[in-house]
């Protein structure tokens, strides 16, 4: 169950002005207004104007006209009363209205963003609720894999993204450190340790080497299978802390699934069920009727044998996050576990949990190495790690390679495009469109050029087509955060930002910043400004660093004139 996010608060400016011009309009004409409301969308043509809007094919029917003529009529009763964001209306195609924008509204859009700093973009649209989100949770059985850096760059930007919509958000890691994967796990690591194979059904991947060693070095001679996995377990949690670390993530809560049977949760769990006579007896086991609640047929929460299934074990510990006050759960799991959401979700239903937790669904990455796969099962011999690919490629390259595409498509890490191309990567051209903002404050100081109170600045010389499209964006902003916390989609911030740099590049190539016309100056300083904060918001929510200096070898990225062409 996805909870929207509505953007609230100041801005975007010119948005909200149009909107209300069109309403205005609406009554003038005596035409109702839709019951979804008047909606306004970016034209894909760049010449089609700034805005656009289909509200005169919805009101024709109900007035009783013609498209064509509703929108006439809108458009002739907007020009008469002459709104100031409004420099021009057109009638397009079959009814539609194209809105230009005049220059000097921008130029609010330029204070609204000075004005909130650091806070644009940001809004308080959930109001507080308090959010658990779960994502990585890898098996503590080894070090984190490559394709696990898809989900650790996804999770910590969408708690960003649903923190900067005013959400209380928690991000946690679940140990599952009760299972037998662990006894495959530690009797793999011993036979490494004594110098042996690895059972055939145990873990192959060389990483036990240096973990036996580690081990031979902590523990000395002697361990037994039951200390090889209680060591083993400790120290790759222990790594999977540092791994994460290196590319800036850090867990509120590390859960293990060892807590729940420990305390009686999996037992009161199975109480609860019973008490409600949702489950029953079949075949030697026990059986939940998630039938009843939307699944697709019942399921088993305790085998045959005594043992208690995944089901069971992650209804006790969803149970458990809703205890701990969490108003709404999110988990990021990979597609292949889609099967588990409904059964999940229909068990928490039974429990009077109706709709959680919200599961995200996400695609696996292709891993890619001499133009062949790489297997990540962490059983297999050849392990790509996360912190192998951190040993060669900077933690923000990483990240926004992860974070360029939607989660719920496939994608593909080329490990020898990203290493032997970095300064190729998405990341550096953003990078370098903030230093170069950077850059043009430092000229300026230099040159003793200081900029003045922006309340005390004519912006009225920013009427260059490079300068509006720069604001175009800015105004935009919000409502692609805002979008993206909804959709649950940081992706689409990272489009925003890519769009961004390439704007300010073409932007810098054109308009020379510091010039011999000192009002011109100061309005560009401002808007260089007004760049700096909204590129580096988005890339603070990415958890992509906004550096004031790049290099690339022995060369400084800082030119010698400031935005000239």
């Amino acid at each position: 169950m996805q909870h929207p996010v509505r953007r609230t608060g100041p801005a975007p400016v010119i948005r909200d002005q149009l909107l209300h011009v069109l309403r205005a309009a609406l009554t003038e004409v005596g035409f109702p207004e839709p019951a979804g409301g008047v909606a306004l969308d970016l034209p894909k043509q760049r010449e089609h104007g700034d805005w656009s809007t289909n509200i005169a094919l919805q009101v024709a029917k109900p007035a009783g006209v013609a498209p064509r003529v509703a929108a006439e009529r809108l458009a002739t009763a907007i020009r008469a009363a002459a709104p100031p964001a409004v420099e021009q209306v057109d009638v397009a195609g079959p009814g539609f209205l194209n809105f230009r924008v005049a220059p000097s509204a921008w130029h609010q859009v330029l204070r609204a963003v000075v004005e909130r700093g650091e806070r644009w973009g940001r809004a308080e649209a959930l109001g507080g609720q308090r959010i658990n989100l779960e994502f990585v949770s890898a098996n503590p059985t080894g070090p984190l894999h490559a394709g696990g850096g898809r989900w650790v760059a996804v999770g910590d930007a969408l708690a960003n993204l649903l923190a900067a919509q005013g959400g209380v958000v928690h991000r946690e890691y679940y140990l599952n450190d009760a299972g037998s994967q662990l006894d495959a796990f530690g009797a793999s690591l011993l036979a490494r340790y004594e110098a042996r194979e690895p059972p055939d059904d145990g873990y192959q991947g060389d990483y036990l080497i240096e973990m036996a060693q580690r081990m031979r070095a902590e523990l000395g001679d002697g361990v037994t299978q039951e200390q090889a996995r209680e060591w083993g377990y400790l120290d790759a949690v222990s790594q999977l802390r540092a791994d994460l670390a290196r590319i800036g993530v850090q867990f509120d809560t590390w859960f293990s699934e060892r807590t729940l049977h420990e305390r009686g949760d999996v037992a009161a769990v199975l109480e609860e069920l019973s008490a409600q006579h949702v489950v029953f007896e079949e075949d030697g086991a026990t059986w939940l009727r998630t039938s009843a609640h939307g699944d697709s047929r019942d399921r088993v929460l305790v085998k045959s044998d005594g043992s208690t299934t995944y089901l069971c074990n992650d209804l006790a510990y969803h149970r458990d996050k809703l205890a701990r006050g969490w108003e709404h759960l999110i988990d990021i799991w990979g597609a292949d576990h889609h099967g588990q959401v409904k059964s999940l979700q229909a068990g928490l239903a039974a429990l009077g949990a109706p709709g959680e937790p919200e599961v995200v669904l996400g695609q696996l990455v292709k891993i890619m190495k001499g133009g062949k796969p790489v297997r990540l099962s962490r059983r297999a011999g050849d392990v790509i790690s996360l912190a192998d690919i951190l040993d060669v490629v900077d933690p923000d390259v990483c990240r926004l390679t992860f974070l360029l595409q939607s989660i719920d498509t496939a994608q593909t890490f080329d490990l020898d495009i990203v290493t032997a191309q970095s300064m190729e990567n998405p990341v550096y051209y953003v990078q370098y469109a903030h230093a170069r903002i950077a850059s043009i404050a430092r000229r300026a100081a230099v040159a003793g050029i200081e900029r003045r109170p922006i309340l005390e600045t004519n912006l009225a010389p920013l009427r260059h087509e490079r300068e509006l499209d720069l604001l175009r964006a800015l105004e935009q902003y919000p409502d692609v955060v805002a979008e993206a916390a909804t959709l649950r989609a940081p992706h689409r911030v990272t489009t925003w930002v890519r769009d961004f740099a390439a704007r300010f590049h073409g932007f810098y190539r054109d308009c020379r910043v510091l010039t011999d016309d000192a009002a011109l100056t100061q309005a560009r300083l401002w808007l260089a400004e007004s760049c700096r904060l909204g590129l580096s918001n988005a890339l603070d929510l990415l958890g992509v660093g906004a550096p004031d200096v790049m290099e690339r070898g022995d060369a400084h990225l800082d030119e010698p004139d400031a935005g000239a062409p």
